[in-house]
């Protein structure tokens, strides 16, 4: 279960890191539309927007990268956030229900608890 819980780290660290590129790509594009149509209005909106959306994303990002880096030291704060991540992402047809059952599958297991004990 070793192999699988180094994975699993990882899988959530890359997912996390696309996830915040995909968020530098989104607010450029948001921001930057507004800018290059010069509409003082237009700009503060899609300027809004773009924080905004920005923000959610990031926030979405980020425990990923932290869980996958806690799992890689075999913490177990990131077991349980691992597991809440998890069943998070159960929802997400057809990549998060993957990543979600794969983590469950994981770190429910009874040798991977004694893992991060």
């Amino acid at each position: 279960m070793q192999t699988h819980v180094k994975v699993l780290g990882w899988l959530y660290i890359v997912l996390g890191v696309l996830g915040l590129l995909i968020t530098a790509a989104v607010m450029l594009i948001l921001i930057g539309s507004g800018w290059i149509s010069g509409d003082r209005t237009a700009m503060t909106v899609t300027t809004i927007v773009g924080l905004v959306v920005g923000a959610f994303l990031f926030l979405v990002s980020v425990p990923g990268i932290v869980a996958g880096v806690g799992l890689l030291n075999y913490s177990p704060w990131a077991r349980v956030l691992g597991l809440v991540l998890g069943i998070l992402n159960l929802p997400g047809f057809p990549t998060g229900t993957i990543l979600g059952a794969y983590t469950l599958y994981v770190l429910l297991d009874d040798e991977t608890s004694l893992l991060f004990s």
